[in-house]
């Protein structure tokens, strides 16, 4: 078994088994993570914990068939199972009769899972790019700040208006020529700050 499975772009979640497995933290983190094959030593590594504990798991995703094995590589004269998620992107189905905190505790869960991936997608990026700026130089940069946001209607103003700028911004810079441009990789992500961090 040797091929790479067609993720879906959509997987929607019927089941109540489905849906508890995701209110699992590292769960989440792991489907997240699996937007492309990777073995549980990968899996493992990327959100520091034992290759042990990701199997079991990977095993309760796919029991679930959130996770499915794609295909298989020798490493070191062993042969590690390679995983991907069902989907890239997991819809809850009103018919799970979830409540209203139950079903925001796991969009919230997906979206700092999906914070976590993006993070270490960003670290190989940045691995790769540091190895070819010994050559060249890569033009980057990067944007951090705080802002106060007072209860939950400002912080929905804030982010609609904050990605409605954004999208403009993009959608202006990507009806370009592609032939004559170079591809930038553009990531953003909002999140509260965790209690007693450090400050930035």
């Amino acid at each position: 078994m040797n091929q790479k499975a067609q993720i879906k772009e959509t997987y929607l979640i019927t089941l109540p088994e489905q849906a508890a497995a995701l209110l699992h933290p590292i769960r989440s983190e792991i489907v997240a993570a699996l937007k492309v094959p990777a073995s549980a030593t990968e899996i493992a590594k990327a959100l520091n914990e034992t290759p042990q504990k990701i199997n079991y798991h990977l095993k309760a995703l796919e029991k679930v068939e959130l996770v499915q094995k794609v295909g298989t590589r020798n490493v070191r004269n062993l042969v590690e199972v390679l995983y991907q998620a069902v989907a890239k992107t997991l819809v809850l189905s009103e018919s799970l009769g979830l409540s209203p905190e139950t079903s925001q505790k796991l969009q919230d869960q997906q979206a700092l899972a999906h914070v976590l991936s993006l993070t270490e997608a960003i670290k190989k990026d940045a691995l790769q790019l540091m190895e070819q700026a010994e050559e060249t130089q890569i033009p980057s940069a990067v944007l951090q700040a705080a802002v106060n946001l007072c209860g939950e209607d400002q912080r929905n103003e804030f982010m609609n208006e904050y990605f409605s700028l954004l999208h403009q911004l993009i959608e202006k810079y990507q009806s370009g020529e592609k032939e004559n441009g170079e591809e930038y990789q553009v990531s953003i992500a909002i999140y509260p700050k965790p209690e007693g961090g450090k400050q930035g």
